[in-house]
């Protein structure tokens, strides 16, 4: 028995040009490679177009670097499944509003009726939208297409500033890495946090990137080298659970405050008060997904303080408490040690 059956659909029509090579690839990296060590058995992976398995060999347009393929099953593929995934959608139903296949709206309804999870990544959300599986509910896509989906889809709930969103049994994400990003977090769904780790630390990706994060910058690390700042980071990082001020790590820095703040902010995008908050949350979720800490000793040992106090800013900035967080992420493992103090 398999981790899950998962079915991804290339989407391609006769005269149109054919999926994101990138994207596509996504899902076919995380799901379909066997990973004996860390889960065995692994996901079964399905590959399925939409013209009945059969493509054209023939690049189908060297400028957008996409092309056609022979794909093992057809829309078929989808029966059964227990995630659906579908990757983009051809730029034509995007950028001119041409009509997806018909089959396909009616086999992705299909298969969510019958229980499947129904992933998009970047454009794929066009599908779903289609489907009427993203009415009434937040979804997002790439930004450059986020406008377009709103205005398509008015009962669609379009949020332009995160990730991914995951509502459940609908996923969606934005494009390019951020598909990476929702493949991971399923992993981590299904496998729990230590599977999803070795599997990002494997594909040379960072472990987790909350969905909630915003597209256009990663906030968590500088963007760029800094030999000043890099040692006073990462120090920070292995005592998050001391009571820190800017003070504190422009002093470490041998820095002015004021030095300090614009050489932080101009390497990453955000304030020092703002860097500290998102490591805390990263290393509280770190705790709730591998310990089983009280809540209590998760926000102590995170740097954000009393039970109550993590419970406001996981509300606030992950969108659900640390209780339902920790239930979402079972671990499938030992608890992992609580980290450096």
């Amino acid at each position: 028995m398999s981790a899950g059956t998962v079915a991804v659909v290339a989407t391609e029509e006769i005269g149109l040009p054919s999926w994101d090579l990138y994207e596509l690839s996504i899902p076919c990296t995380v799901f379909g490679k066997p990973q004996p060590d860390l889960a065995d058995p692994w996901y079964e992976m399905r590959l399925c177009g939409t013209r009945d398995g059969v493509g054209q060999p023939d690049v189908a347009d060297t400028s957008a670097v996409s092309l056609s393929l022979r794909t093992p099953y057809g829309l078929d593929g989808l029966e059964g499944a227990d995630t659906v995934i579908v990757p983009s959608v051809p730029d034509p139903c995007v950028e001119e509003g041409r009509p997806l296949p018909p089959e396909l709206i009616t086999a992705l309804r299909r298969a969510y009726d019958a229980g499947a999870r129904m992933v998009s990544l970047c454009t794929g959300a066009f599908a779903l939208a289609e489907a009427g599986l993203l009415d009434g509910r937040r979804a997002t896509a790439h930004w450059m297409h986020t406008a377009q989906l709103a205005r398509r889809y008015p009962k669609v709930e379009v949020d332009d500033s995160v990730l991914y969103v995951d509502d459940g049994s609908v996923l969606t994400s934005a494009g390019l890495t951020a598909g990476l990003d929702l493949c991971l977090h399923l992993v981590r769904r299904d496998l729990g946090a230590r599977v999803a780790n070795q599997l990002a630390r494997r594909m040379v990706v960072p472990a987790h990137r909350p969905g909630g994060q915003a597209q256009f910058i990663d906030l968590s690390v500088p963007e760029k080298d800094d030999e000043g700042l890099t040692p006073v980071l990462d120090w920070a990082r292995t005592h998050l659970d001391r009571p820190l001020t800017v003070h504190d790590l422009a002093r470490r820095a041998a820095m002015s405050p004021r030095t300090f703040y614009r050489r932080l902010q101009s390497a990453t995008g955000t304030t020092p008060l703002q860097w500290l908050l998102t490591q805390r949350l990263g290393r509280a979720r770190v705790l709730l997904e591998t310990t089983d800490l009280p809540v209590e000793k998760v926000g102590e040992l995170s740097g954000l303080g009393t039970a109550n106090n993590l419970r406001h800013h996981f509300l606030r900035h992950v969108g659900v408490t640390p209780g339902d967080y920790r239930r979402a992420f079972p671990r499938t493992c030992p608890a992992a040690p609580a980290g450096p103090r």
